[in-house]
């Protein structure tokens, strides 16, 4: 979830140091090539290790990276090892921070296998081969799972996603994953069958808004159950004074015109989100990182994936990133599909003028959960999201200037 920008994208060379499970220093390993560009993406890590030193790593944390943006570029991460390894020696520091998560120490990954092995066992399920590490950063650390024919995946988050496995059990019967167990950040999902559907096109990009859709209309009345599972509060009042801090936090990042133009917006969102208010929509669920990549499929089923980021707030603040990665020639189809469906639902709605209205708003809630990210991890982790609210406060500034008649 991040800012889309054109830069170009530089192939990954990555590093690691490693320590053993009680957290000893082992050394460190000279950088290989790794098959894809993107940080968190350690799979490819690992197999690039193997294929290079003959050795299995679990890969815990970022240490260091190149660029300032999470993809290519040379990175090293602290990776951890159980056999003896020939690795050269190391001269920084590896010390302690209060916001690192667990499974990024030595021996939290094992803790993590350990407790989706328990599931699976009560689950009547039994391991057909070795886990393997798919992906892991200050967001998330997730593993593949073989069952034989099928897979389990193992996802663990940080306390402040926490919710997701609470929010996943109260959508059992949803096309949502099915949780096998579920405890604080840990959750053990069955397989989803099919494929990641980033280049969708019609009209299974209609079937993917009326899905959302229909889950935040049956969710419009239970606004404070969701607030009690623990999810952020996106509405008008709680998001105004969000956006504004982190206007506040940000703005020495940000240009003359920039600041100028997002401070007049700041001060009228009050009167912004009362015309919202108006448009006739009610506040409910918010999936929050709602796109056609995390939805997976195989031509009779869909499943929405990843809801981490939900939240509580205006259904369409999840219209924006939707429309930002679909085909240009399905733009208007998607749209007036999204509109017909909340004019059905709620009789005398007026979902276009809400749109318009939020675009700049969803930008600027952007810079606001990511400044959150900011506050949330440690220090070393910031490379991962140290851009991302100026850049999602320029392209505010930049749609509050182009959609004048929005308000």
């Amino acid at each position: 979830m991040s800012a889309p920008d054109a830069e170009e994208i530089r192939p990954r060379t990555a590093g690691v140091v490693l320590v053993t499970p009680d957290g000893g220093l082992v050394g460190s390993l000279p950088a290989v090539r790794v098959s894809t560009p993107w940080w968190p993406d350690v799979e490819p890590v690992v197999q690039a290790i193997r294929d290079r030193y003959g050795i299995d790593i679990v890969v815990l944390r970022l240490l260091t990276a190149e660029l300032d943006r999470p993809r290519g570029g040379r990175v090293t991460y602290l990776a951890e090892v159980c056999q003896p390894v020939a690795a050269e020696p190391w001269d920084g520091t590896l010390d302690d921070h209060p916001l690192r998560q667990t499974f990024a120490r030595p021996g939290g990954p094992a803790a993590d296998l350990a407790w989706a092995e328990s599931v699976l066992i009560n689950n009547g399920l039994r391991r057909s081969g070795p886990p393997v590490q798919v992906r892991t950063w200050n967001l998330s650390s997730l593993w593949r799972i073989p069952l034989g024919a099928e897979t389990a995946w193992l996802k663990v988050v940080p306390p402040f996603f926490a919710h997701e496995g609470d929010v996943l059990a109260r959508l059992a019967g949803e096309r949502v994953p099915r949780l096998l167990g579920q405890h604080g950040g840990r959750s053990l999902l069955a397989e989803v069958a099919g494929d990641d559907l980033y280049q969708a096109e019609l009209p299974l990009l209609l079937e993917m808004v009326t899905m959302l859709v229909e889950i935040q209309r049956s969710w419009r009345t239970r606004v404070e159950e969701s607030l009690a599972l623990g999810l952020p509060d996106w509405r008008s009042e709680s998001l105004s004074v969000g956006i504004a801090n982190a206007l506040e936090r940000t703005a020495d990042e940000l240009d003359v015109d920039d600041r100028a133009t997002l401070t007049a917006f700041v001060r009228d969102l009050p009167r912004r989100f009362a015309e919202v208010v108006a448009c006739g929509l009610e506040d409910t669920l918010v999936h929050g990182d709602f796109h056609p990549g995390n939805f997976r499929g195989d031509g009779s089923a869909l499943t929405l994936l990843d809801w981490g980021d939900s939240g509580v707030g205006h259904p369409l603040l999840d219209q924006a990133a939707f429309l930002d990665r679909i085909p240009g020639d399905a733009l208007q189809a998607v749209r007036d599909h999204w509109f017909r469906l909340w004019r059905t639902f709620a009789p005398g709605s007026d979902p276009a003028h809400a749109s318009a209205l939020l675009g700049p708003i969803a930008a600027a809630r952007q810079a606001l959960i990511f400044q959150g990210f900011l506050d949330r991890i440690e220090p070393t982790e910031h490379a991962y999201h140290r851009l991302d609210p100026a850049d999602w406060l320029r392209r505010t500034a930049a749609l509050v200037r182009s959609t004048p008649a929005a308000v």
